[in-house]
C-alpha cells in the first residue's frame, strides 16, 4: 500500500466512528424514495464539515446532492449515495450503509486533500432507487454530464466484485369488459379477469423459449368487485428483465403480444402503460473493476464468484449506460442471508455492517486516488465504454 493509500485508509478509521453513528441514524429513521429529507440533510452536513461545496435539490430532485472537493484541473470521478427505505421493512436493502461508505469515501479524500493529484470528487447523493430511478432523473438533468467515472457500493451476503444487474422495464396491463350476472345471464358478460389470468397463462407458456439469464414476474392489482359480477375490469402489473438492452425490450414486446392475445381472446379490451423508470442493464468496465480488486485485497476484502442465477435491478445500471460505472457489492450480512428481509435490515446495523461500511469506504476512496493519479486509466476505462477495447 503507497503512503497516499495508508494515509486514506487511516483516514476511514478515524472517522469510523461518527460514520457508525451517521448510519445508524438513517437507519433508525427510514424514509421512502423523494422523502428522504433528514438523510439529504444529515450526508450534507457530514460532507459540508469536511470542507466538500455542497449544492442541494441538483437536477430538481429535492433529495439530492453533489458535494464536491476540487484539486485542480484533472478528472471527475463521482461516489454515489443511496439512502431512501423500503415500504414497512425499513433498511433491508442496507442503503444507510451505501450513503455512509459513500460518504466516508470522500471524507476521507477530502482529509488528505493535501495529497491528492489534481481533479475533482463528486459525492452524489441520489434518492429513490427503489423504483422511483432517482439516477434517471439525474441523468436527464445534466448531473452525469462531465463526470468521467462512477462507482458506488452495494450491501450484500457476500463481496462479488461484478454481480448481475438486469434491466427492467414495467408494463401495467388493464382489462375492460362488461359486468354481468355472474348466475343469471353470464353470457351477456365479457370477463376483463379471464383475459388478465389468461395472460399469465400465455407467460407461463413463453417462459419455456425464455433464455435462462431474463425473467418476467407479476401480480393481479385487480381482479373484481365480487364474485356473483363477471368483472368488468381487471388490471396486472408485470416486470420483465434482461442483461442486455436489446433482449429486454424483445422479451417486453413478447409480453405485451400475450397480454394483447388474451384480450382479443376474451373480447376484453386492453390498455397497455409502459412506465417511466425503466432500469437498464449494468455495463461492465473491466478497467475499473481491476483498480477496485486490487484495493479490496490491500483492506482486507475478498471476492466471491457471482452466482448467475442471483440478478436484481437497479438504476446504477442507467449511469453504466452514460459513462463507465461500477458496482461491487460487499458483505455486510452472513451468508445465506437474503436482502429484502427483516433480518438484513437488522444485520445493517451490526459489527459486520460496519466493517463492511469501513471496508467499502476506503476501496472507492483508493481507488478514485488511482484514477485522479493515472489519468490514462480513466481514457482506458472511457474506451472501454466505448467499445475501443
Amino acid at each position: 500500500m503507497t503512503p497516499e493509500k495508508r494515509a486514506i485508509a487511516e483516514a476511514v478509521d478515524r472517522l469510523g466512528d461518527e460514520l457508525e453513528a451517521l448510519s445508524r441514524r438513517i437507519h433508525g429513521n427510514p424514509e421512502l424514495g423523494y422523502e428522504e429529507v433528514k438523510a439529504c440533510g444529515w450526508l450534507t452536513e457530514f460532507l459540508a464539515r469536511r470542507g466538500f461545496k455542497v449544492e442541494k435539490g441538483v437536477a430538481g430532485v429535492d433529495t439530492a446532492f453533489r458535494a464536491t472537493v476540487e484539486t485542480g484541473e484533472g478528472p471527475t470521478i463521482a461516489i454515489l449515495c443511496e439512502y431512501d427505505a423500503l415500504p414497512g421493512i425499513g433498511h433491508a436493502c442496507g442503503h444507510n450503509v451505501i450513503a455512509t461508505s459513500g460518504a466516508g469515501a470522500g471524507a476521507a479524500l477530502a482529509a488528505v486533500k493535501a495529497l491528492l493529484p489534481k481533479g475533482r470528487i463528486h459525492v452524489i447523493g441520489t434518492p429513490a432507487e427503489e423504483g422511483g430511478g432517482g439516477k434517471i432523473k439525474l441523468i436527464r438533468g445534466g448531473v452525469f454530464q462531465d463526470i468521467d467515472c462512477a462507482m458506488m457500493v452495494h450491501g450484500f451476503d457476500r463481496t462479488i466484485l461484478n454481480p448481475s444487474l438486469l434491466g427492467i422495464v414495467r408494463a401495467g396491463f388493464e382489462f375492460h369488459g362488461k359486468a354481468s350476472h355472474a348466475s343469471a345471464a353470464p353470457w351477456e358478460g365479457v370477463n376483463a379477469l379471464d383475459a388478465c389470468i389468461q395472460t399469465f397463462n400465455n407467460l407461463a407458456m413463453l417462459r419455456q423459449q425464455m433464455r435462462p439469464d431474463c425473467r418476467i414476474h407479476g401480480i393481479i392489482t385487480h381482479g373484481g368487485a365480487a364474485a356473483n359480477i363477471i368483472p368488468e375490469y381487471a388490471a396486472a402489473m408485470f416486470y420483465v428483465r434482461a442483461p442486455r438492452l436489446d433482449a429486454m425490450w424483445t422479451l417486453y414486446k413478447r409480453v405485451v403480444a400475450c397480454a394483447e392475445s388474451a384480450a382479443r381472446a376474451t373480447g376484453a379490451t386492453l390498455k397497455v402503460t409502459q412506465h417511466d423508470n425503466v432500469y437498464e442493464p449494468l455495463k461492465e468496465n473491466q478497467t475499473l473493476l481491476d483498480l477496485f480488486a486490487a484495493n479490496m485485497i490491500d483492506v482486507g476484502l475478498a471476492a466471491t464468484q457471482p452466482d448467475p442465477n442471483e440478478a436484481g435491478s437497479s438504476d446504477i445500471g442507467n449511469v453504466s449506460q452514460v459513462l463507465p460505472a461500477i458496482q461491487p457489492m460487499v458483505a455486510i450480512a452472513p451468508a445465506g442471508m437474503a436482502i429484502h428481509t427483516r433480518e438484513f435490515a437488522d444485520a445493517a446495523v451490526k459489527p459486520m455492517a460496519h466493517a463492511g461500511m469501513l471496508a467499502a469506504a476506503k476501496t472507492m476512496a483508493m481507488t478514485a486516488f488511482d484514477l485522479l493519479a493515472n489519468p490514462a486509466q480513466v481514457k482506458a476505462a472511457k474506451d472501454e465504454f466505448a467499445g475501443a477495447r
